[in-house]
């Protein structure tokens, strides 16, 4: 049967009892206005169109899409205080099409005796098959009930199409430490719902659960209840890191975000990549992951690092780093560390080569040395008729038109031409790239040639006639 905000949370039922300790720490401190609500500032910031909507009381179906903790359930019920409309509550775990007719039963009586508005919300909706999802679209589209499905899950793959374009979709972010840290705080200070200020937390307790916590909100709250639960046995009343170890049973590394541990480990880290030592990029990744440090930073340096160590050789490698990225982004943690290990072990075992950040800098220097020389005229874009007139575009050798899709052509301005800012390794790829770019490179230089001496030959010719 289908429940009503009251009923189904722990909150509201120890609230009515005048007993909060019999609620876990989290409920005690779930948010109850916007205002509250930490993190989460793209969807919830000033002027956003959540934010909008929830003030205006004019909020659509919705999609909350986030991992675990980042606040899913609270802004339901935050959207429910905030508006006029009553909350429903299912689970997808245990709910089936019954439930469902009977919230919309419920929704329509609602609606016609006391003109009011059902907030439907579907936990992990993502576990509704399609059958089930089918069942809810015509209440969604009617408007008898605006539906708020949470899900961990990407949405795009797990709800119907025909569901999914009803309902807006805000993707929820892992908390950042400091949205962590000021939970810890406020629920540490907090004489009503929260430890009424019994405890002093050291700042390496804070930031070992912090840290420690993957973004997850109620997962550092759950750490703190513990925390503090194991001090009030021992008779005390400073929460030390050791007790966070302890409540979140990860140890305390050696690991200071902006110090000299955070740059020597990710120096390692490269330096094992670049080393092809996949065993070395593994430990010093891991090393780094288990004591906080940000995934996104990580996989942006596996990126850099395709291109500048290695580049054509593998040309592979830069997509490698990029679908890392992508796929932490559509996973999140703890999963999306395997695809950030996959790539770690790839780019550590695939040939080397800092060609590309070589040619960079030839090419840079060359740019400042000679500022912007023209461009020659056959390589212009000639849109006008005055253009071709003057030259532009005139002489132009389109490659595609010759045999093997190459002529040997002049493409640097004339004073660059003597100049190599691109010379591959013998590594890889890269070793067939420089077997063609030789070959072409001898025929221009035969071009050349052939040119200086048919302009030598003209010009003894014309001193005959001069004679």
């Amino acid at each position: 049967m289908p429940a009503r905000t009251g009923q189904t949370s722990d909150l509201f039922r120890a609230t009515a009892a005048k007993d909060l300790s019999l609620v876990p720490l989290p409920e005690r401190m779930r948010p109850r206005t916007v205002d509250e609500i930490v993190g989460q500032p793209h969807i919830l910031g000033p002027n956003t169109l959540l934010r909008e909507a929830i003030e205006t009381d004019q909020v659509p179906s919705l999609i909350f899409w986030g991992p675990p903790g980042t606040g899913k359930t609270t802004l339901a019920r935050v959207i429910a205080a905030a508006t006029q409309a009553e909350l429903v509550a299912l689970s997808a775990v245990d709910s089936g099409i019954k439930d469902i007719r009977e919230a919309v039963a419920q929704a329509e009586r609602r609606l016609a005796e006391h003109r009011q508005r059902t907030l439907l919300f579907i936990d992990e909706i993502h576990r509704f098959n399609k059958a089930q999802q089918d069942a809810l679209l015509p209440h969604v589209e009617r408007g008898t009930v605006t539906l708020i499905g949470a899900t961990t899950e990407n949405p795009s793959f797990e709800v119907i199409s025909a569901l999914l374009s009803r309902c807006r979709v805000f993707a929820l972010r892992p908390l950042e430490e400091a949205d962590l840290k000021i939970l810890l705080e406020r629920a540490l200070a907090d004489k009503d719902r929260g430890l009424k200020a019994a405890f002093v937390a050291r700042p390496e307790f804070l930031d070992h659960v912090a840290q420690h916590s993957s973004g997850d909100g109620r997962r550092a709250l759950s750490a703190l209840e513990v925390a503090a639960a194991r001090a009030r046995a021992e008779r005390r009343d400073v929460l030390e890191a050791r007790d966070a170890e302890e409540a979140l049973q990860q140890k305390t590394l050696l690991y200071d975000k902006s110090g000299d541990a955070h740059y020597d480990t990710i120096s390692a880290f490269i330096k094992s990549l670049r080393g092809s030592d996949p065993d070395a990029a593994a430990y010093y990744l891991v090393r780094m992951l288990e004591a906080g440090e940000e995934p996104r930073f990580l996989l942006r340096r596996m990126v850099i690092f395709a291109a500048e160590d290695i580049g054509n050789a593998d040309p592979r490698a830069l997509g490698v780093a990029v679908d890392a990225l992508r796929a932490f982004e559509l996973v999140g943690l703890p999963e999306g560390v395997l695809p950030m290990t996959q790539a770690a072990i790839f780019l550590a075992t695939c040939p080397k080569s800092n060609s590309t950040l070589a040619t960079y800098s030839n090419a840079r220097k060359a740019v400042l040395e000679h500022g912007p020389l023209p461009v020659p005229l056959k390589l212009r874009n000639a849109p006008t008729p005055l253009m071709k007139a003057m030259g532009y575009s005139g002489g132009y050798r389109y490659p595609h038109n010759f045999s093997g899709n190459y002529v040997p052509e002049e493409y640097l301005p004339e004073e660059l031409r003597a100049e190599r800012f691109y010379e591959p390794s013998d590594n890889g790829e890269e070793a067939r790239i420089g077997e063609r770019l030789a070959r072409w490179r001898l025929e221009l230089e035969e071009r050349r040639r052939a040119e200086e001496a048919a302009g030598a030959a003209v010009s003894a010719a014309a001193r005959k006639i001069d004679e």
